[in-house]
């Protein structure tokens, strides 16, 4: 079953919108959180960007999953994703990949805070949680924000997934982290070998990318 929480992040209201198993409301256990990026995306097709969801609910009630699920709304005023995606600014690699010069981004870092010191107790607070068992996941920028957090915080976020993961923004800071204080728990990444269709160049550009996370956090 699906609940819509407002909260407000970055001076705007902003939908979480919140997976309870089917037995929920009649059941005495305690859940596991996970936090996802592109809330619309998540769930249902009438509010997904493009109009094609990842229908996660139904999913998981096919596999009586016992997990709560918060996924938090995207910004989609311009390039505020971007800005609110990524924790620093475009670095090199970056530019190499989208062939020019990008001032985007920096806000990644209060966007985690804003999780881990605000969303995390609201959550807690209202719902039956396993206050210790969190855990987040994101596709694309939302990937590179899921591993930042994972080792920012590596005592809060006990499983960490990355899809198809835009590294490539923040490429050297995220090796960097991800090389001196990776996440603590179990981390997953996938990436496709065409993630950019026809365009091969990026493509390649896009999995070196990736390749080069995984190494660092399998290294560390």
């Amino acid at each position: 079953m699906l609940e819509v929480l407002t909260v407000s992040i970055f001076n705007q209201k902003r939908k979480v919108r919140i997976y309870l198993p089917e037995d929920y409301y009649s059941s005495l256990k305690r859940y596991p959180v996970l936090y996802m990026h592109d809330g619309q995306n998540v769930f249902g097709a009438e509010e997904a960007i493009g109009g094609v969801s990842l229908d996660m609910h139904n999913h998981l009630d096919q596999f009586k999953s016992d997990l709560i699920v918060a996924a938090i709304d995207q910004n989609t005023e311009g390039e505020e994703r971007i800005h609110e995606y990524c924790p620093w600014k475009h670095g090199d690699f970056s530019e190499q990949l989208l062939g020019y010069k990008s001032g985007s981004g920096g806000k990644g870092s209060d966007y985690a805070d804003f999780i881990v010191k605000e969303l995390m107790p609201i959550i807690d607070g209202k719902y039956k949680t396993l206050a210790a068992e969190n855990y987040m996941a994101g596709i694309s920028l939302g990937g590179l924000l899921s591993v930042y957090a994972g080792c920012k915080y590596p005592d809060v976020f006990k499983k960490t997934a990355g899809i198809s993961s835009a590294f490539y923004r923040n490429q050297e800071e995220i090796e960097k982290l991800a090389g001196s204080t990776p996440p603590s728990g179990k981390i997953y990444l996938d990436c496709g070998t065409a993630e950019a269709g026809e365009n091969s160049k990026i493509s390649e550009l896009f999995l070196k990318s990736n390749k080069a996370v995984y190494e660092r956090l399998k290294g560390s």
